[in-house]
């Protein structure tokens, strides 16, 4: 059974070579989606009976995990070096440097990477990650999925 969470946040980036708007600092209100596998739990006297896994409890890991680091944050490359000293010049300015160039396609990918570790199977019901989605526009996305 597959189950998929959606949670939102704002952050800013740039995409310093990029042909057009992207180069310029902006932001975006992200849509993250975290779609886990497993089977339904079968323990009548659990909170979790009939679930894959609590979705407040998805939301949670999620939020503590990612979601509250990125939230309202500026993602930006470590190598956008005058956009990095900048940031860096303004007191308690939340930022978050990535050894990639902050696109929707690396950002799945390293939302991916941090909460993989992050679900894990406490109930037998074989829980794993299978998917992020991450949205940077309604109509723009990418998903980052398990490989094999």
């Amino acid at each position: 059974m597959r189950i998929t969470r959606r949670l939102e946040f704002d952050a800013g980036h740039r995409i310093p070579a990029h042909a057009s708007q992207c180069r310029n600092l902006h932001g975006h209100r992200y849509v993250i989606e975290i779609s886990l596998d497993g089977n339904i739990i079968d323990a009548p006297a659990n909170a979790v009976n009939g679930m894959v896994m609590d979705f407040s409890e998805i939301k949670r890991i999620a939020w503590e995990k990612l979601v509250s680091r990125w939230d309202h944050a500026f993602l930006a490359w470590r190598d956008d070096t005058r956009v990095v000293e900048f940031l860096a010049s303004l007191p308690d300015h939340k930022t978050v440097i990535f050894d990639t160039v902050p696109t929707v396609e690396n950002l799945a990918a390293a939302a991916f990477d941090i909460l993989d570790t992050a679900y894990r199977d406490i109930y037998g019901n074989s829980l794993r990650l299978e998917r992020v989605r991450l949205f940077e526009t309604p109509n723009c996305w990418a998903d980052a999925t398990r490989k094999g």
